[in-house]
């Protein structure tokens, strides 16, 4: 499986087509019958983990059987197409699937191959979750310091806030230097551990998932940093 994410930023006298797009873009893809799941969705400012909506930036989440289906989409798509004339700054990122637990939007997205144990080197992570209306502000309220602690943690290389709307689904994708950077700030960092434990205690949220990738490829910049920082070791 091929897991593949673009985020775009949008002039600012065409946000109204990102807007259209999150609704006509729909049929392509329902209609694409080797794209097995996907997602249109918005961001954070400046495409960051942040609670405030971006305009801008918009993303597009999909999956594939193989490469070969994932580049036709993105040499041929009206979706990709669509996005690359109205933007003006792009990012994508290929990944396969080392592990996957929970559920979005009632499925499980993403197939893990066999090679998850055996991995090594920079990892990329999407952590997705459906928060409860009653919990919102409970979340909101904890959320920032663990994205706050997740920037200035060691190994961290770069993250995105994405969801399909900015209150109640919310996605946070990052890439890190290896898995222990990862592991180390999910378990040890003080403000992420606290949050994820209030998570469990307060019942924050109805659906969830933690997704770990290996990178496969990537192109374009993401707030004008090059994404080549994340290939640099890539042979």
């Amino acid at each position: 499986m091929i897991v593949a994410l673009t985020i775009t930023k949008f002039r600012g006298f065409t946000i109204p087509f990102a807007f259209v797009g999150m609704a006509v873009l729909r049929l392509p893809l329902w209609l694409n019958k080797r794209c097995r799941f996907w997602k249109l969705m918005g961001s954070g400012k400046d495409a960051r983990v942040d609670l405030a909506p971006d305009y801008k930036h918009w993303a597009v989440l999909t999956t594939w059987d193989n490469r070969n289906d994932c580049d036709n989409f993105y040499r041929h798509s009206f979706v990709l197409k669509w996005f690359g004339f109205f933007g003006i700054e792009s990012f994508t990122i290929l990944l396969k699937p080392l592990s996957s637990h929970g559920l979005w939007s009632a499925v499980e997205p993403f197939k893990p191959g066999k090679i998850g144990n055996a991995h090594t080197g920079k990892i990329a992570v999407i952590t997705r979750a459906a928060i409860k209306f009653n919990k919102l502000k409970e979340f909101r309220r904890n959320i920032k310091r663990a994205a706050d602690a997740m920037r200035t943690a060691p190994g961290f290389i770069l993250s995105a806030g994405i969801g399909e709307n900015p209150f109640f689904d919310q996605a946070t994708f990052s890439v890190w230097a290896d898995a222990d950077s990862m592991k180390n700030y999910a378990y040890k960092s003080f403000d992420h551990s606290d949050v994820i434990k209030l998570t469990r205690e307060r019942e924050w949220y109805k659906e969830e998932l933690f997704a770990r990738f290996s990178i496969v490829d990537s192109w374009g910049t993401l707030n004008g940093i090059s994404v080549e920082i994340v290939n640099k070791n890539k042979k």
